[in-house]
């Protein structure tokens, strides 16, 4: 393991514990090192790499589009074990490049060092709740890695699942689930008799095991439908809509119970269900025009959805903590929220790189502050390291009261909004979704 992954490895580990409310990471591998090729979903463009590398044990290098290999990159990019994959739009002679990446990847895994590639190819703008087809690449390396070792050693690879609440929103959550290992050279016989029979059956068997490790509709045109049912109910994967008292693991089990449902069930003949869907968008989209959240309709049924006391509290005892926290990642802050929103044109970009930059200018910007608190008002030297590592922590806080105030501001506007008829049309959608669908 290089330094610099280790580094990245610990330190990404504490971000992601401030930048996310809550995360779960479902059925980890134990061994450091295992030849094995781990395939992912792509939900999150640069999240999803250094999400997996951090809170995973393997240690894995990375797969990366080569034209983000830039030369005065390429020094960190390989410090952080990653590895340049060439496309056909990267230009000529992208499979003379591929090659000598290939014996670099066949090389690691006969070393016992394990692969992370993405096998959908590339992020949405717009967030699903799917996958796409998964592609053979990384069979093919898998099997082309075992021929050019001679079958001498076991290779593995292994499905990996992410599902987020919202990608780029702090204060969502995510499951990080890791689907079973499967041992390649068991289908040595069956590959050398047909080599693209046995990468097509692998693939796909891959592909369903990351299937069920996340939320996943099978059909686009459905998932405003699974979207629109677990903001009625509460009690599935939206990060705006629903119960918080309920368990992350209970809410996403129950959101692919009822993916699963709605790719079993509903067909284009599904009338009634398809008019609960039509219905469904216009309500959330009316909410969206009018500037409403649904918690407000749900007033005079869950009162503590818009009170103001917790605010209140939050405000009075932490702003001591939040005054500090604000000195130290405002600037910070504002400067990564800017140049990445500035430079990024593509949003799935702006959460990690707006969390990796915040955390490198911040980790620069504070080291002369504490050198100065800690000479005027610290009695040891000790206390100003102490100091600096709790910074993102009370950085995390300011974040938080700026987001209460403003929450105050939000429901104190909407307890003159007469919102009567959004709950009248919420109550009928929610009791036609009772009548309709058995898991909901």
């Amino acid at each position: 393991m290089r330094p610099f992954y280790l580094l990245l490895k610990l330190s990404l580990n504490i971000s992601f514990r401030l930048f996310y409310k809550r995360f779960l990471v479902l059925n980890k591998h134990k061994e450091l090192f295992g030849s094995t090729i781990y395939v992912s979903n792509h939900p999150n463009s640069f999240m999803d790499p250094i999400l997996i590398g951090s809170l995973n044990r393997p240690i894995v290098h990375f797969m990366t589009r080569s034209d983000v290999f830039v030369w005065w990159l390429k020094p960190i990019l390989w410090s952080a074990h990653m590895l340049p994959i060439f496309r056909q739009q990267d230009g000529t002679d992208t499979k003379g490049k591929n090659t000598d990446v290939f014996n670099k990847v066949n090389s690691s895994l006969r070393k016992g060092r394990n692969i992370l590639i993405f096998g959908e190819g590339f992020t949405d703008d717009i967030p699903i709740r799917g996958l796409k087809p998964v592609k053979k690449g990384p069979i093919r390396m898998g099997f082309g890695a075992l021929e050019s070792i001679n079958w001498s050693k076991n290779i593995y690879i292994s499905g990996i699942g992410i599902s987020y609440t919202d990608r780029n929103t702090m204060g969502s959550e995510f499951v990080l689930d890791n689907g079973p290992k499967i041992c390649l050279n068991d289908y040595k016989q069956s590959y050398l008799e047909n080599p693209s029979k046995v990468i097509n059956e692998v693939t796909r068997i891959v592909e369903k095991n990351m299937q069920d490790c996340i939320v996943y509709v099978a059909k686009p045109a459905r998932y405003s439908l699974l979207e629109g049912i677990m903001q009625i109910t509460r009690k599935g994967y939206n990060n705006l809509n629903h119960d918080d008292h309920i368990p992350l693991l209970k809410r996403w089990n129950y959101s692919k119970q009822l993916a699963t449902w709605i790719n079993q069930n509903v067909t284009d003949e599904s009338t009634e269900i398809l008019a609960l869907q039509k219905d469904l968008d216009a309500y959330f989209n009316l909410e969206k025009r009018m500037k409403v959240q649904d918690r407000f309709v749900l007033a005079k049924k869950e009162p503590e959805l818009v009170s103001t006391l917790n605010n209140w509290l939050y405000l009075i005892l932490i702003w001591p903590f939040a005054i500090v926290g604000f000195i130290h990642g405002f600037i910070p802050y504002i400067i990564s929220k800017k140049v990445t929103e500035k430079i990024m044109k593509r949003r799935v970009f702006w959460g990690s790189v707006k969390m990796m930059m915040a955390q490198i200018i911040g980790s620069i910007y504070n080291v002369p502050i504490i050198v100065l608190v800690t000479k005027w008002y610290l009695p040891h030297w000790s206390l100003g390291i102490l100091y600096y590592f709790l910074i993102p922590v009370l950085w995390r806080l300011s974040y938080e009261y700026a987001h209460q105030f403003k929450e105050i501001q939000i429901k104190r506007k909407m307890k003159s909004v007469d919102l009567s008829k959004f709950a009248e049309k919420r109550a009928e959608l929610e009791k036609r979704i009772n009548e309709l669908i058995p898991v909901a």
